[in-house]
């Protein structure tokens, strides 16, 4: 009996936690990758690390930038590191790092690709720890836009984004059992020399590795 499993999907890779963890689990069905550059403080910092794990793998991975959206939209993380707030995401001014329907533009783009390379399903790894304050990380959003994504493509793409109902630390045990080398990813929205160890993004890290029992040896600034 043949028990490949079909290379179907692709899968939208940041090169932070979440995603490298998507990538590891889902690497047998993973046909291409794709990382978007859209002038953000730490793509420059975390698109390296998904280059990394997809070499490793052996997985294409495309770079596509999307300069137009730090031109026309308005986000922290265009801002420069003095923007990015600290604190933990109950914080209000953390909805200043929301980059407008960042998941939907890139989904869009990633759903043209599947198309065009006739892939079943495209991929991302949004978590139950975003609902809040990122609304196109949301259960309704990932339904809708999965329905729209199949009624607009000739193959009928769907989305899949296991990882929507998930905390970041459920994540973190599910990289362990896998091996994943966190270490090797990228959190921090300031996107300096070391991650800063201080905006929403860092403690929540550094909380979800230390619940899981990984040893975190991240260098924070």
């Amino acid at each position: 009996m043949n028990t490949d499993i079909k290379k179907d999907c692709i899968a939208i890779i940041s090169g932070g936690m979440d995603s490298i963890t998507l990538l590891y689990e889902y690497q047998k069905r993973i046909a291409l990758a794709v990382s978007f550059d859209y002038g953000s403080n730490h793509n420059h910092r975390e698109i390296p690390f998904a280059q990394y794990h997809c070499e490793r793998l052996g997985i294409p991975h495309l770079v596509i930038p999307l300069d137009f959206m730090k031109r026309y939209f308005k986000s922290s993380l265009f801002d420069g590191d003095d923007a990015i707030p600290e604190g933990h995401y109950k914080n209000e001014n953390i909805q200043s790092t929301v980059v407008p329907f960042r998941n939907g533009i890139m989904l869009s783009i990633a759903a043209g690709l599947a198309e065009t390379h006739r892939l079943n399903y495209v991929m991302m790894a949004n978590h139950g720890g975003d609902h809040d304050i990122y609304p196109d990380c949301s259960p309704a959003f990932v339904n809708a836009m999965s329905d729209a994504l199949k009624a607009g493509t000739i193959n009928g793409v769907r989305l899949l984004a296991p990882y929507t109902n998930l905390s970041k630390t459920d994540i973190a045990v599910h990289g362990k059992q896998l091996g994943v080398d966190y270490s090797m990813t990228w959190s921090c929205y300031r996107g300096g020399e070391k991650q800063c160890g201080r905006c929403a993004t860092c403690l929540e890290r550094r909380d979800a590795l230390r619940a899981a029992g990984i040893n975190d040896t991240t260098e924070y600034a």
